[in-house]
């Protein structure tokens, strides 16, 4: 009997300890491994109190592995550096899965996409859809971002 009982808390123990699904490790890895897998375009930008959308039609993004973003439109070329961290400050959104993860976009220049250069909460992030918020820690206002898969 008592055997059974040890076969069975060490059972518990070992499922207790399979790899989680939901682990900031795992959900990292999910996203970058999104963003790294196709074309991407800017599909809603809201900086505050404006809808900017259109400042990035024709855009497409691409979010290569060496951690760095390139948006194309035509022949213009405009790089920065994105990245995909756990900041570990339990302060992020409420959505459990994506708590602390945050996605980091950073452009020098134009103007326009120096507007996107934030470490961005994610929201919720498909293999098609990656929806971003940022609260701003001057005036708190809210920008949102999302980007869809071409």
């Amino acid at each position: 009997m008592k055997n059974r009982i040890f076969v069975l808390l060490a059972l518990l123990f070992v499922g207790a300890c399979d790899d989680d699904d939901n682990s900031p490790n795992s959900k990292m890895t999910e996203v970058k491994n999104a963003a790294i897998n196709g074309q991407w375009k800017v599909t809603y930008f809201f900086d505050t109190d404006t809808d900017e959308t259109d400042n990035f039609n024709g855009y497409v993004f691409d979010f290569g592995s060496n951690d760095v973003i390139t948006a194309t439109k035509g022949s213009t070329t405009h790089s920065g550096s994105w990245s995909v961290t756990d900041d570990d400050s339990g302060d992020d959104n409420s959505n459990g899965d994506f708590e602390d993860i945050d996605f980091n976009i950073a452009f020098a220049s134009p103007s326009d996409f120096e507007e996107l250069s934030e470490d961005w909460e994610i929201i919720s992030q498909t293999s098609t859809k990656i929806e971003l918020r940022h609260v701003s820690g001057g005036n708190g206002g809210t920008d949102l971002l999302t980007f869809e898969k071409l």
